[in-house]
């Protein structure tokens, strides 16, 4: 693919378990939209995982939208990623 035919996408999630029992679509977007949310992500230190994917899945979501029971576990995967390196960060 050329890099001009390539469009980044990106989709943030939030998980509050206090208001909410699914993670919710907080952000998403394709090109400049794309880069800037992963540059806010950066700024803030947020981890980011690369999986086009699931983003083309969570992309089709609308934004507050809690994520349907089908993509739990690979959500759930990503979080485990986040807790993870956050983990690694602070040590």
């Amino acid at each position: 693919m050329s890099e001009s035919n390539y469009k980044r996408e990106a989709v943030a999630l939030s998980y509050d378990e206090d208001q909410f029992n699914a993670p919710k679509v907080v952000a998403k977007g394709k090109g400049d939209i794309a880069a800037n949310i992963i540059n806010k992500a950066n700024d803030h230190r947020v981890p980011i995982q690369e999986d086009p994917t699931l983003v083309k899945l969570l992309g089709e979501l609308d934004i507050n939208e809690k994520i349907p029971e089908e993509l739990y576990q690979a959500v759930a995967e990503v979080f485990a990623y986040v807790y993870q390196l956050d983990k690694q960060m602070k040590s």
